[in-house]
């Protein structure tokens, strides 16, 4: 005979609550009862009851509950239910965090995180087979393009499982933007129909609108040589830079450029030059808009870094040789302003290609759908990794689905204004997977391969050597709590599958590329699980926040190039250069997808900061008892805001289209020249 007291706890957002009828049971070691209540779950609330039960229900295991419906089925949101026992110290946690739906029986498990054990006849053991076997049938495999990544089966967002989809009020938002930018793209067509098209400055017709002060400092100093270097260290797309061992075999210096031969050959020696190669865009085809080809380039730019750290580009090759053009035209500082200008614009045009389908799309959003599908196939929601993982991969799903469907789909919006759309881009993301190295993924090994780490101004490598560090002792942390040794990590059978469906079957035998397809060691296993939290994290948002700033003054980052690449200098007008830059329409939906895919999200969560809803219970549940954890969760979020105090890069913990995540933690890509 006892006492108990149960609480249960409804989620917040929109359409949470439920007008259906709840049946609860407790479940202990030694028995199990039915709750006589009337429970009618209310958006946001916590409704608290006492109940006798005649018996004795020991430790308290499971919690049971049904929603039953009569003529309409009404979802509920359940956050979390926790009991308190006659006689008990503590409350008993059983979180939910996921729709209740239909009238089949729910079994929420008590939130202590355990590992699997090899007893048959353990109640969590059997629950956990269970949840597994379900989830196997809900999450599944597709091919999205063969030769690329494992996506989720889905071909729509209403065909994910309910606990992938945004909440309503994200949904909301996210629908709202996108009117909301169509309509802006509509107002500046409009605005511009009477007004002519054959100067920069006409861009600044359609320059209104939705942008950042950073967007307005590129406004005014896009052209500098200055800004040109400085995004190769910390714009929108840092991850192309290397620095020079040997001039590169692709750059022909013809007869009469023995001074720049020399200056190179100085500035090699002196440790300072550095290229951006964008040879992975060699011969993918173009897209045809509207009838109208479009064109691609695979430049090449040597830079030097002076004295003061200023990076700045020296000479730009715009195409590789070929047997038509064993001698391509090289462009240098020296040439006619507006040559000059030309080439570096399709510099930058290149760049917008590569750093939105490479390390963007592939190398976060891709990546992190991998991990999420994964995740839900291997580990059950009682592993200590599922809740570690589950505050970032929350939106992975949706998001990616809405970018097949919408924005790299037949018909979407790289079809619609990207020079690679119309399968251009399928022919390069296969390319850049070849490329996917488990060691990219890292920045220590990625930036130690570029030979960038020290360099003066390279703010994006400080911030992620220090964010990696930071997520890694976050990481250990938990881990050295489930794993006491290394033979408890080969042990976990559950730990080594996910292993291997993320590498022999999402990324499809990336093994050759050095990912991992077991855990040897708690080294290995924090080493992957960082590079998982941290892409999904810190570097997706250093890749995805940026564009507003970067891309919104259209000239800094054309989406397409509708003349071919200049093959000499003197002819280059100013009609070349805006026949080259995107057309009225194309440069307003650039506008408009990038305010909608860099802009701050209104539900974003700084990283380090845990709720509830959020954590899936791994920090309500996990006893802190490691040094760095004597705080809990606020000792992370302090150390996370020691990167940051200048301006900052938001950098959302989740995916694509400015919605990828729920989390965001400062970047300290300094906006230098918001300040100048």
């Amino acid at each position: 005979m006892g006492r108990y007291r149960i609480l249960v706890a409804t989620g917040a957002s929109l359409f949470a609550g439920s007008h259906n009828r709840v049946q609860l049971w407790l479940v202990g070691a030694r028995g199990e009862t039915e709750l006589e209540l009337q429970l009618r779950p209310a958006r946001g609330q916590k409704e608290e009851f006492e109940h006798e039960v005649p018996e004795d229900l020991g430790p308290l295991q499971f919690v049971k509950l049904r929603k039953h419906h009569s003529l309409v089925e009404d979802a509920w949101f359940c956050d979390r239910i926790t009991v308190r026992g006659p006689g008990a110290c503590e409350e008993a946690a059983f979180p939910c965090y996921r729709w209740v739906q239909g009238d089949g029986v729910l079994c929420l498990p008590e939130a202590t995180a355990r590992l699997a054990g090899n007893n048959a006849l353990d109640v969590f053991q059997r629950h956990r087979e269970k949840e597994l076997k379900e989830r196997h049938k809900i999450y599944r495999w597709a091919t999205w393009k063969e030769g690329l990544p494992l996506t989720i089966a889905a071909g729509s967002e209403d065909d994910l499982p309910a606990n992938m989809r945004f909440h309503e009020e994200k949904r909301l938002d996210f629908e709202w933007t996108l009117k909301a930018g169509a309509l802006e793209m509509v107002l500046k067509r409009v605005y511009t129909l009477l007004s002519s098209w054959t100067s920069l400055e006409d861009f600044d017709l359609i320059f209104w609108g939705q942008k950042s002060p950073l967007a307005e400092k590129v406004h005014q100093c896009w052209r500098d040589d200055e800004l040109f270097g400085y995004q190769f260290l910390n714009g929108a797309n840092p991850m192309l830079l290397r620095r020079c061992t040997s001039l590169p075999s692709r750059l022909v210096l013809p007869s009469g450029m023995e001074e720049l031969r020399a200056q190179l050959e100085r500035e090699l020696q002196n440790g300072s030059l550095f290229e951006a190669d964008f040879i992975l865009l060699d011969g993918i085809p173009a897209n045809v808009i509207r009838g109208e080809k479009q064109y691609l380039a695979a430049p090449l730019v040597m830079l030097k870094m002076d004295p003061s750290g200023k990076l700045l580009p020296m000479v730009i090759q715009i195409q590789p040789p070929s047997p038509i053009s064993p001698t391509p035209p090289l462009f240098l500082p020296s040439d006619p302003p507006l040559a000059w200008l030309l080439a570096k614009t399709w510099v930058r045009n290149s760049d917008f290609q590569l750093h939105q389908l490479q390390y963007h799309l592939l190398n976060t959003h891709l990546l992190a759908e991998v991990i999420a599908v994964a995740t839900m196939r291997c580990l059950p929601g009682l592993h200590p990794v599922f809740k570690l993982l589950m505050p970032h991969i929350r939106y992975t799903m949706e998001i990616n689905t809405r970018a097949r469907t919408q924005l790299i789909s037949d018909g979407g919006i790289f079809d619609k204004a990207v020079s690679t759309g119309g399968g251009g881009h399928v022919h390069l993301l296969r390319r850049a997977l070849a490329q996917l190295t488990y060691r990219s993924l890292c920045p220590l090994d990625d930036l130690a391969d570029r030979r960038l780490l020290g360099t003066p101004g390279a703010l994006y490598a400080c911030d992620a050597l220090r964010l990696w560090e930071i997520t890694a002792r976050y990481v250990e942390g938990i881990v050295h709590l489930f794993y006491h040794g290394d033979d408890v990590v080969k042990g976990d059978p559950e730990l080594q599958a996910w292993c291997r469906e993320i590498t022999e079957v999402g990324l499809r035998q990336a093994q050759e590329r050095g990912f991992p397809v077991s855990f040897q060691s708690q080294n290995q296993l924090c080493h992957f699980l960082t590079m998982c939290v941290f892409t999904c994290t810190a570097q997706h948002g250093a890749i995805n926040q940026g564009q507003l700033d970067w891309y919104a003054w259209v000239p800094n980052a054309p989406c397409t190039m509708r003349m071919p690449p200049p093959t000499t200098k003197e002819d280059v007008t100013m009609a070349t250069v805006m026949g080259s830059l995107p057309d009225v329409r194309q440069a307003c939906l650039q506008m408009a997808i990038t305010w909608h895919l860099g802009r701050r999200q209104p539900d974003m969560i700084m990283l380090g900061i845990f709720f509830n809803v959020h954590s899936a219970v791994l920090i309500e549940d996990v006893p802190f008892t490691e040094k760095d954890f004597e705080n809990g969760p606020q000792n992370i979020y302090n150390l996370y805001e020691q990167v940051s105090y200048n301006c900052f890069i938001a950098a959302s913990l989740y995916l694509l289209l400015g919605g990828f995540s729920f989390c965001q933690v400062r970047l300290n890509k300094r906006k230098e020249y918001m300040v100048r």
